[in-house]
């Protein structure tokens, strides 16, 4: 059963050996793709320039990896590579398949896809995974996807990863020496004009690493913990004393409205005496009777008036006498300071004669 896997994804292999083929749809004017494999160590790198198999070096010096002829068929045309997984050395933990194209880029390549082979598989076997590129960037190499250890045997992923700058930068990225000469088995590296000598344009920075499977994070380590301090205790502030209250305001008390009290006229030595107020006379048992016209008394006679009896002349006109008004005391001049001492006015008494 073949599984289509989408970008990101993995399965784990079972297989000894394994055919990885790009393949896409024939169509005149297209651009032509190579298929290529990186051997990398575990620090990502390869460990020299012969670990790159393309097909300017289809043949890997131990024979494990080699780069098998192109074909055209069926309206379809395919490159691929072949690994033996199961005899790789241990240094070898991840193989990465990519794919350089010459003539475009890779969103003018109609239906590429990579498949995965069982290599022992007898023919017309169906694969066991399929990974459609939908590249949409205009980059001329990528990586398709990549095989790589985990817990003791091989996983397949599908990456999807291009390079703008193209298969140079792509071999640059994993380790790879571009220059004119040669390299150690004596393939030129620089021979094709897509690996251009150290005068191309430079690199663009490393790309981010390809995305994780389930099984493939690892916890960090533990971060040393210190040992717990308790805090010193503090002191808890002093207690705000607050004063006491304002006593409550007594009660308003409304009193009824008082007199006027009058004002005492001065009295003293030069100045006018008052005038003593009539008592009234008490009456009573022991005190001299009343005026005559009170009960038991001889009532006076008023003398009668009218017709044939004599007129009484008018009574003269009471002329009252006019109040003299007494002058407003002034009250005493305290003395000045430095100013000689006089006496008070005296009486008529006291003047000489």
């Amino acid at each position: 059963m073949t599984h289509v896997m989408a970008k990101g994804a993995n399965i784990p292999l079972t297989a000894n050996a394994v055919r990885a083929v790009l393949r896409w749809t024939a169509a005149p004017g297209i651009p032509d793709v190579d298929a290529s494999a990186l051997l990398l160590g575990g620090d990502g790198r390869v460990r020299d320039d012969l670990d790159f198999v393309f097909y300017n070096q289809p043949r890997h010096p131990s024979g494990l990896v080699r780069h098998l002829p192109k074909q055209a068929a069926d309206g379809w045309i395919r490159d691929a590579v072949e690994i033996d997984l199961a005899q790789l050395p241990a240094e070898v933990d991840r193989v990465v398949l990519a794919g350089s194209s010459e003539g475009g880029a890779f969103p003018a390549v109609p239906g590429l896809r990579v498949l995965l082979f069982d290599a022992g598989a007898p023919e017309g076997t169906p694969a066991l995974a399929e990974f459609a590129v939908d590249e949409q960037e205009q980059v001329t190499a990528l990586v398709a996807a990549e095989l790589y250890r985990r817990s003791g045997g091989w996983k397949f992923r599908a990456v999807g990863q291009g390079y703008v700058n193209g298969l140079i930068a792509l071999a640059t990225d994993f380790g790879i020496t571009v220059e004119d000469s040669t390299g150690d088995g004596g393939a030129p590296l620089a021979a094709d004009p897509r690996l251009p000598g150290p005068a191309a344009a430079p690199q663009p920075p490393a790309p981010a690493p390809f995305p994780a499977d389930e099984d493939d994070w690892t916890l960090a380590p533990a971060l040393p913990t210190q040992p717990f301090v308790a805090p010193e205790p503090v002191a808890a502030p002093p207690a705000t004393v607050l004063a006491p209250p304002p006593p409550a305001l007594p009660p308003t008390v409304h009193h009824a409205a008082q007199p006027p009290v009058p004002q005492q006229q001065p009295a003293g030595y030069g100045y006018p005496q008052p005038q003593p107020q009539p008592q009234p006379q008490p009456q009573g048992y022991g005190y001299p009777p009343p005026q005559a016209g009170g009960y038991g008394y001889p009532q006076p006679h008023p003398q009668q008036q009218g017709y044939g009896y004599p007129q009484q002349p008018p009574a003269p006109p009471t002329h009252q006498q006019p109040v003299q008004q007494q002058p407003a005391p002034q009250p005493p001049v305290p003395p000045q300071p430095g100013a000689p001492f006089a006496l008070p006015p005296q009486g008529p008494q006291f003047q000489p004669r």
